[in-house]
């Protein structure tokens, strides 16, 4: 395996795996179209297969500053779904999170579904039965020093694109002087959750 995997810009990587298939999704900050999506067979050769943002009608990225933009999406497939979890930030709105879905991640991608209670950056999803949850970094209320965050989480309703019922800190910041807890992932394994 070499080192990257994708030789250029392709930060903050995401892949899941279907039918054996491995798809990446990666960061494009403020360029168009954005969050480029690739297909392995092999974890070695990536073939480019699109990108998640790819019309003008999904996302204006026009206020998008240098490094700012589309940060870390998260890739994950449920039930036939793709979905793509990511936070756009723009001099108009700040830092907005919202979620892509497609049943092709070659295809059209629908247009973002933004979620107003989702405060933060780096989002996730993660899919345990029939629930789906939405988990992001964000810094606390009070910190103790900037940069001092925490990673929370919520039940996301699907059908209605809400975020419902309580909100639970899972995590955060545990160095002194610590910054920056990013990339909340969860993952299941044989009743394990990491």
């Amino acid at each position: 395996m070499t080192n990257p995997i994708l030789s250029g810009f392709f930060p903050d990587p995401s892949v899941c795996v279907v039918d054996g298939r491995y798809y990446l999704a990666n960061s494009s900050f403020e360029y168009v179209p954005g969050i480029p999506l690739h297909l392995s067979d092999d974890l070695v050769n990536w073939t480019p297969i699109g990108h998640a943002i790819d019309r003008p009608a999904q996302l204006d990225l026009s206020g998008a500053y240098d490094s700012g933009g589309l940060y870390a999406p998260a890739l994950r497939h449920h039930r036939g779904i793709f979905y793509l979890a990511c936070t756009v930030f723009t001099e108009a709105v700040g830092g907005t999170s919202f979620y892509l879905t497609a049943t092709d991640p070659a295809g059209e991608w629908s247009m973002p579904r933004v979620l107003p209670d989702a405060r933060g950056f780096d989002p996730s999803l993660f899919f345990d039965g029939h629930t789906a949850w939405w988990i992001e970094c964000r810094e606390k209320k009070t910190p103790r020093h900037p940069g001092d965050t925490e990673i929370w989480m919520r039940e996301l309703d699907l059908e209605r694109a809400e975020l419902i019922g309580p909100e639970h800190i899972i995590g955060g910041v545990t160095m002194r002087g610590g910054v920056w807890a990013e990339g909340p992932h969860i993952v299941e394994r044989s009743g394990w959750y990491y």
